[in-house]
């Protein structure tokens, strides 16, 4: 079941955060970065207005992730960025990401939007492999590890 995420879901959320980005990051969060740290910004992204973090739960427990909003500097626009679309790695290959971004295509285009940004750190290639077999495109440098990445959502 993909729900949005409550405020009570933000432990849970920073722990399989941890561990998936721990696939590419040694700690699983940037030097410096706590998880009491990820813990509040995980419940500012779910209260924050115009913004939507979608939770995949299986067996009373989340195994995937995504948070999304409007680019701040186009936030009425037509623009829509991918913040974070994570699955625990303990259910990798099961199809819970393809179900979340199916789920966040479908919310966008009811939203209207028609083009989807997102950045991806340059040595997950997991991820960049995933992105790409889901239309994303494009290589653009984005700010230091990270590579820009498109998804235009044409209007059905």
């Amino acid at each position: 079941m993909i729900r949005t995420a409550v405020p009570a879901d933000a432990p849970a959320i920073t722990a399989l955060h941890q561990r998936a980005r721990a696939t590419y990051y040694p700690d699983g969060f940037p030097a410096g970065d706590t998880p009491e740290l990820w813990q509040e910004r995980w419940t500012q992204a779910i209260l924050r207005p115009r913004a939507h973090v979608l939770v995949c739960v299986r067996d009373g427990a989340p195994v995937g992730i995504a948070s999304f909003r409007r680019p701040d500097e186009d936030p009425y626009g037509t623009t829509v960025k991918l913040f974070q679309l994570h699955t625990d790695p303990a259910h990798w290959r099961r199809g819970i990401g393809t179900e979340l971004h199916a789920a966040c295509v479908e919310q966008w285009r009811a939203d209207g939007m028609t083009k989807a940004l997102l950045d991806v750190h340059r040595d997950n290639e997991r991820a960049q492999a995933f992105y790409a077999a889901h239309g994303w495109h494009g290589a653009r440098t984005g700010s230091g590890h990270h590579r820009e990445l498109r998804l235009d959502l044409p209007r059905e």
